[in-house]
This record gives C-alpha cells, sequence and structure tokens, in this order.
C-alpha cells in the first residue's frame, strides 16, 4: 500500500475528509519551498501537491502562473523539485507528496530516469496534466511498478470513456476539476459537482479529490460534503504573495490551519 493510498485509508476510518494544498516549488524562493511544505503540513495538510516550475502551464490560471515565472527565474526545475523533496524526507516520512506538472521536463529527463528519481526522493505520485491516461501507458506502468501513484485529472466534460480509463490506469486518488477553466477560477456549482462525482464514482473505486475554485473554509467544507479530499492551490499562492517572504511560512501555516478547522467542524 503506497503511502498515498494508507493515507486515504486512514481518513476513511476517522472519517474526515484530506486536505492537499499546493504550492509551487521555488516559489516565492528556493529557501522557503521545504519550509513551506512543513508549515503546510503541521498546518493540517495529509497530502502535499507540490508543483513543478514549468514555461507554460496551460491549466493554471494567472495565480500559479506568476509562481512559475518566479521560480523559473530562479534557475528551478525538475531535479530541483526532487532535491526539496529528498529534504523534507529527512525530517517527514510520511506525509504523502505528489508533483504536480507537465510532460516535457519529464521527458528531457527520461520516464524511467524519472520513475527512479522520483522514487529515490521520496515522491508518491504525479499528476502529468499533459499525460492522458490513453498516451502514457508505458509511464502509468512504470509508476506502478515502482509502487508510485499516476494520478488523472477528470473534468466536468469527462466522457464515460475517459472515466473508465482513469479508472483502469490511476492509482491513490483521483482528482477531480470542478471547473471548466484553469486553476484560480471562482463559482463552483456544488449542486454539479455532487451530480459529476456520483457518475465518475460508478466507474473510479480510488478516493476523489476536488481542485480548481476552492478559495475559503466555506467552500472547502461545501466540498468536503461529496468528495473525499479538496485541493487548493492558488488562494494559498496569493497569500504568498501579499505576505513579505520573512512572514511567509507563518502565513501559509495559519491559513491553511484555517480550512483543516473547516473541514473538522462538527456538523
Amino acid at each position: 500500500m503506497s503511502r498515498i493510498q494508507a493515507t486515504f485509508a486512514a481518513l476513511a476510518v476517522n472519517r474526515k475528509t484530506g486536505l492537499i494544498p499546493f504550492i509551487t516549488a521555488g516559489d516565492p524562493s528556493p529557501q522557503l519551498t521545504v519550509p513551506l511544505m512543513h508549515a503546510l503540513v503541521e498546518g493540517g495538510a495529509d497530502i502535499l501537491e507540490l508543483g513543478v516550475p514549468f514555461s507554460d502551464p496551460m491549466a493554471e490560471g494567472p495565480v500559479i502562473q506568476r509562481a512559475c515565472e518566479r521560480a523559473l527565474k530562479f534557475g528551478v526545475g525538475l531535479r530541483d523539485v526532487l532535491d526539496f523533496v529528498r529534504v523534507f524526507r529527512l525530517t517527514n516520512s510520511h506525509t504523502p507528496v505528489v508533483l504536480m506538472g507537465y510532460a516535457n521536463p519529464i521527458e528531457c529527463m527520461g520516464q524511467q530516469a524519472f520513475i527512479a528519481a522520483a522514487l529515490a526522493a521520496g515522491v508518491d505520485g504525479t499528476i502529468v496534466v499533459d499525460y492522458p491516461p490513453e498516451e502514457c501507458e508505458e509511464f502509468a506502468a512504470g509508476m506502478q511498478a515502482a509502487g508510485l501513484d499516476p494520478i488523472f485529472l477528470l473534468a466536468p466534460t469527462s466522457t464515460e470513456e475517459r472515466i473508465t480509463q482513469v479508472a483502469a490506469a490511476g492509482r491513490g486518488f483521483c482528482y477531480y476539476v470542478s471547473l471548466k477553466g484553469v486553476t484560480g477560477a471562482a463559482n463552483i456549482d456544488l449542486a454539479d459537482v455532487t451530480e459529476r462525482i456520483g457518475a465518475i464514482r460508478q466507474h473510479v473505486k480510488l478516493p476523489i479529490g476536488v481542485g480548481f475554485g476552492i478559495r475559503d473554509g466555506a467552500t472547502a467544507r461545501a466540498i468536503a460534503g461529496v468528495a473525499d479530499a479538496v485541493v487548493i492551490g492558488s488562494r494559498i499562492i496569493q497569500e504568498l504573495e501579499n505576505t513579505p517572504p520573512e512572514h511567509a511560512v507563518e502565513a501559509v501555516r495559519s491559513f491553511v490551519a484555517g480550512i483543516r478547522a473547516a473541514l473538522d467542524a462538527p456538523d
């Protein structure tokens, strides 16, 4: 059982909703990435989603695009991101870390070389936006053989065929994109999310995390009623943009703790 699977199993036993916060590696500076990862855990994160900076982050809205640009100005690349995870693992062996990014850096490194490096660093899974399940069978199989979880996205426009492909290829959890659009968009339609997740669960037996458009405790709590986990990213990046670097770690810890409290509040 992978760390991600074990985490969701424990959440289910405790009847808790998972909290998966996102930051971009290298933003606002490389020196802050590992301290921010620890702050997310201290705030109540169950799984960390660490963005790999990329020059053309097609699924991201302007907030995370800016984070990628800032990280790239520091020269942060995939190998640096793996180093951040390796350092994080020196003092945290239990919190799953998922890398979110794009195919190009992986292809440049080589799929098998990346899988070996990710395993050695302590990565638990990947979300590769432009690796649809029907086009990355070899990568997904290699990940699974190494004990790592290939995690796939589903959207409001996903067909039944795509849902069944994700059910076959995915491991760890399924990431449901709650909106038609990019990260950071607003106005989640809870009724639509509920209906779509119900349809997905007919085929996908993995836990389902919902992201895109979750901005505060109230939104997270509403989504928690239908999902196994909530993913929140752009709002955390905005917190970093609006906070002096010397206060960034505490600001992120406090913000995530507020989301955790909302998720855990009694009905």
